[in-house]
């Protein structure tokens, strides 16, 4: 602990000109953010022109009808649109928030609310959680329109939207109560060790971050999806009994096996598993029962029981752990330093001594370019492991020696493309494009891909 605390020491010794510079830090965050905004724009316009193809990519041209799709053609083009729009409207926002001083304000009004109850300023913790949520709630509000189009007009025109308005504004409300039901004895525990560890905080962070992942994982389905959907064993039946003694197979520890009423707001289709290491939970939405065969589905799971069998769900917590490792050890420079507040319009008594909810919040603002790139990174780590799950399902013949799964690569292309009709998805996808914003490879290249990986199984059972 002390090595660790000496090296976080010198990192702070490098970084120490954010205490007393005078840096144009709003100009900056605003030079920042509008450049990933601009960046992402651009990476729009270069998408947009594939929507204007009247024909899929040759490897796909047998698995889609003319108007299936254009009809994916057309979805894309209209999201495209909308996402164009969308992102300039919330930066636009953001924008003026922060030139206004919003932050700042928000701050101010937090403190009177605090005073009002009869709290003064050494009540730190309990102004900074009305001022988280002063920030989530009056934030929220520009965004409102923008779920309600998308939902209701955007959905509802191709064919997806099955949420009705008391739902939409129900699901509203469970979001917010949940929010403030976690969110803030989160919060406050997290304001706690900052106070109570000193410049030490950084283990007994992380330490309380995967704490609150792992109970994530508990109070995920017994508690806040039963809020928003119904999960029912899944019916006795070929379905059923596949994926069983699949599990059984691999021996995956498998404790529930749930149908998902995802039908109740979109026609959209998924299958995912949760749990922790030694009890596992499947749920497969209705929808992609509806849309597909019990062994296409199998496929879907099979590629799922991948991802499990290369731990690919803990090494992704080990990177975004050590993401989060590098954020709080840059973190201390930023979190006694004046010039940075001022610089963000808060007044001279309140950056002489920098509220910690304060300091994080601008600090996450000057990381936005860097956090762009840590999230093309991430992408690039969630492809590599999507075709290895891929290769997985593709090769589970040989691993298990059953030839009743010698077709299984064969399945879960045939379901892939399944998903993508059914789902309007769109087919031809710019490089860079993906590369940003797709956490899996784009539907042509995993079908090469599986074909690559089926040649060489079979090249190597001659």
């Amino acid at each position: 602990m002390d090595f660790l605390h000496s090296q976080l020491g010198a990192l702070q010794r490098n970084l120490a000109f954010v205490a007393t510079d005078a840096i144009p830090w709003k100009l900056y965050v605003q030079a920042f953010s509008w450049t990933v905004a601009l960046f992402e724009s651009y990476l729009i316009l270069r998408q947009y022109p594939l929507y204007s193809k009247t024909e899929p990519p040759a490897a796909l041209a047998s698995f889609f009808s003319k108007d299936e799709f254009l009809k994916s053609q057309n979805y894309g083009k209209d999201k495209a649109k909308f996402s164009l729009f969308s992102g300039l409207y919330k930066q636009c926002i953001d924008s003026a928030l922060l030139q206004l001083g919003f932050y700042a304000w928000s701050w101010t009004a937090a403190g009177k609310v605090t005073s009002w109850f009869g709290y003064g300023p050494d009540y730190e913790i309990t102004q900074s959680l009305i001022f988280a949520f002063l920030l989530f709630f009056i934030s929220s509000i520009p965004s409102l329109p923008l779920s309600v189009y998308s939902t209701f007009v955007l959905e509802e025109k191709h064919g997806f939207n099955k949420t009705t308005p008391a739902v939409f504004v129900t699901d509203l409300l469970k979001g917010w109560a949940i929010g403030i039901v976690l969110g803030a004895p989160f919060l406050a525990l997290f304001l706690y060790i900052f106070e109570w560890a000193g410049d030490r905080f950084v283990p007994w962070l992380m330490g309380l971050m995967i704490s609150f992942q792992m109970i994530m994982v508990i109070l995920y389905p017994t508690v806040i999806q039963p809020l928003f959907n119904k999960l029912s064993p899944l019916a006795e039946g070929d379905l059923r009994t596949r994926i069983e003694a699949l599990a059984g197979k691999l021996k995956f520890p498998l404790k529930h096996l749930y149908e998902i009423d995802g039908s109740k707001r979109s026609s959209h289709s998924n299958a995912y598993f949760f749990g922790l290491p030694w009890s596992k939970h499947i749920v497969i939405f209705d929808t992609l029962i509806q849309q597909s065969k019990p062994e296409e589905v199998e496929a879907v799971l099979a590629h799922e029981l991948g991802h499990w069998y290369f731990l690919h769900p803990t090494k992704m917590l080990a990177i975004s752990q050590l993401h989060t490792f590098a954020v709080l050890a840059t973190f201390p420079a930023f979190m006694h330093a004046p010039p940075v507040l001022r610089a963000f319009d808060f007044p001279k008594a309140v950056a002489a001594q920098p509220p910690t909810i304060v300091a994080f919040l601008l600090f996450q603002m000057i990381l936005t370019p860097v956090e762009a790139v840590v999230s093309i990174c991430l992408n690039a780590v969630s492809r590599h492991f999507e075709w290895q799950a891929d290769r997985f399902a593709c090769e589970l013949q040989d691993q298990l020696q059953d030839p009743s799964m010698q077709d299984m690569g064969d399945r879960l292309g045939r379901a892939l493309v399944t998903l993508h009709v059914k789902n309007l998805s769109t087919v031809w996808v710019d490089w860079l494009y993906s590369a940003y914003h797709h956490s899996h490879p784009t539907l042509t290249e995993r079908l090469k891909a599986m074909e690559t990986f089926q040649a060489a199984r079979e090249k190597k059972a001659l």
